[in-house]
């Protein structure tokens, strides 16, 4: 009689902008309990947590995002204005000083990252090549980073599509997915302020506009305009409301084992200064479940 096969461990990374620091408190605690899951796979910034994980610098990764300020996120941010406000190839290179590139077939676990074609608006599966050029086009988020080339192809934020790949870890063959949503509370965050009550722009976006309205200042000016919420207000609100309702369309169609959900709604979306704050969201959601991932886990 042949022993019973072990069952597969699939976790699936959300997208989420800045929230997605959350993951890391999250895979913190699946070590401290032992879980060591054999197939990743990820969304945007859901993809870049799982690439530092599966590439062996995941604890490098986790302290410099503890240590981030905002100077340093916008000394990250190339402003071009040409397929998105942000080129991406400074962010790219500071994370090639934190993540070892490698080809994605040579890891010892299974990862997959998911980005959407641009042109024809499919699901892309990326699964082999480069480890960082699959992160960054799943991390194009329309409108604020520059689409990627991947393949021949013009890739954009898999966060169109499958928020929570829950069905890449099925298609590496996971028994058991983990899955780690973050857009489960992102509609309950403050509404915006009808007009004409003005929206304050935070510190980050004060920054950002400041940059753009060095180019376009002229054109941008409306004196008599109702006061209206920013520009990266509305993009962040857009984002926030097609994510929610993907997400939970897909998570109906194919539900994960156990399904994580931390608490994220006042972090905003280009608030990647607040990774301590994500990362002990993301710990206190995971430890709340441990009982729960013991027994999903269970071998």
């Amino acid at each position: 009689m042949s022993a019973a096969r072990t069952p597969r461990i699939g976790l699936a990374l959300g997208s989420g902008a800045a929230r997605g620091w959350a993951h890391i408190g999250v895979l913190r605690v699946l070590r401290e309990l032992g879980i060591a899951p054999d197939i990743v796979c990820g969304t945007s910034v859901g993809a870049l947590v799982g690439a530092a994980w599966v590439s062996g610098a995941f604890d490098e990764f986790s302290a410099w995002v503890g240590k981030l300020t905002r100077r340093q996120v916008f000394s990250l941010l190339d402003l071009r204005l040409a397929g998105g406000l942000i080129s991406g190839q400074r962010l790219l290179d500071a994370l090639e000083q934190l993540i070892p590139d490698q080809d994605i077939a040579s890891l010892d676990s299974s990862y997959g990252a998911v980005a959407t074609d641009l042109i024809i608006g499919n699901e892309v599966w990326l699964r082999e090549g480069s480890l960082l050029s699959a992160t960054r086009a799943s991390m194009a988020l329309p409108g604020l980073f520059a689409p990627h080339v991947y393949d021949g192809r013009w890739l954009v934020d898999g966060g169109l599509v499958n928020p929570v790949p829950v069905s890449l870890c099925r298609a590496f063959g996971a028994d058991i997915v983990i899955a780690v949503d973050l857009n489960a509370d992102l509609l309950e965050r403050h509404r915006i302020a009808h007009p004409p009550a003005a929206q304050q722009a935070t510190e980050f976006e004060e920054g950002v506009l400041d940059r753009v309205s060095q180019w376009f200042g002229p054109f941008l000016r409306d004196d008599d305009a109702v006061a209206s919420p920013s520009i990266l207000e509305v993009l962040g609100r857009s984002i926030n409301i097609m994510s929610a309702r993907i997400t939970r369309s897909r998570m109906a169609g194919d539900p994960p084992e156990l399904l994580l959900a931390p608490r994220l709604a006042r972090i905003g979306l280009m608030d990647f200064h607040r990774g301590v704050e994500a990362i002990a969201d993301g710990e206190k959601t995971a430890r709340e479940s441990a009982a729960a991932l013991r027994e999903v886990c269970r071998r």
